[in-house]
């Protein structure tokens, strides 16, 4: 019963409709625009828990020069600046990079399109992109982009989410929408499907299509804590795009459906203190530039 909701779920938000990039692009900036902040409140603490294992693939080390695609508020850049690297963050997001800049002032960040890079062949060592890739109209363009800034032997690396069966943290909230019957507001433009590369052979494809080679998949997983329902409910709400603006065009009576389908699904994960115990998994991905 579960996969097959789960199934059902990764749909949900997504259709068999034409994707248009500039359009999804646009939404996509515009909404991590606004959720600067928040993001850096709500998900931040989630998504750090994947930078040490993604500068691990892209071999980050002392005196490595670093891209950080979609630096958000410059958690993978200040990570990398630890290790002695020298980071220069990217964001399409004018918000964020103000943010991040407020956060790390001695670290350099600019605003720029991952699809268009304003940097030279070869100028950097690694390039990271945490949660980057699944918020790209065209990540084919994005891909052969890194290729390009990054110099003979070294390396990407890229993260994802997992299918919502094994990442629950968002698969509660994807099942409850499924199961409440929600739509896709007609506002949300059309983009590529949130899980695709969740498939590892897809993600390799992907690196291998920008000519990267020895091209690796790994699964990190944990569990992530939370005081309850109410704090996760607000996480997802408050520091995503697609998945509040799919909340927030919903009918009134659909959403109190979500809420009621989504406490009880969470109630699996409840303990007896009412914090919450979810599991997450997170596909990471690294290939190198060997060719000259």
């Amino acid at each position: 019963m579960r996969a097959s909701r789960l199934r059902a779920s990764i749909k949900c938000g997504m259709n068999a409709q034409a994707i248009d990039a500039e359009a999804f692009n646009a939404f996509e900036a515009a909404g991590w625009n606004e959720r600067a902040g928040r993001y850096d409140r709500f998900f931040g603490l989630l998504t750090k828990r994947v930078i040490e294992p993604l500068l691990d693939a892209a071999e980050v080390g002392a005196e490595t020069r670093v891209l950080d695609l979609a630096t958000g508020p410059g958690y993978a850049s200040a990570a990398s600046a630890a290790r002695g690297a020298t980071a220069v963050g990217v964001d399409v997001a004018g918000e964020m990079i103000a943010l991040a800049r407020r956060l790390h002032p001695r670290l350099e960040f600019v605003q720029a399109d991952a699809e268009r890079l304003p940097f030279a062949d070869g100028s950097f060592d690694a390039v990271v992109g945490n949660f980057l890739i699944l918020h790209l109209g065209r990540p084919e363009r994005a891909a052969a982009e890194m290729a390009r800034v990054l110099a003979p032997g070294g390396k990407v690396a890229l993260s994802t989410w997992d299918v919502p069966e094994r990442t629950r943290l968002l698969g509660v909230l994807l099942e409850a929408a499924h199961e409440a019957g929600a739509e896709p507001p007609a506002y949300i433009p059309v983009g590529p499907p949130f899980f695709r590369f969740a498939d590892e052979p897809e993600f390799t494809a992907l690196l291998e299509s920008a000519g990267l080679s020895d091209v690796e998949v790994r699964t990190v997983s944990f569990t992530h804590r939370l005081s309850g329902a109410d704090e996760l409910w607000k996480l997802l709400r408050d520091g995503t795009v697609r998945t509040r603006a799919l909340l927030l065009g919903q009918p009134e009576q659909t959403l109190t459906r979500i809420r009621g389908a989504f406490d009880r699904l969470v109630r699996e994960y409840t303990g007896g203190d009412a914090s919450v115990a979810l599991p997450v998994s997170v596909k990471v991905a690294a290939g190198r530039k060997t060719h000259r």
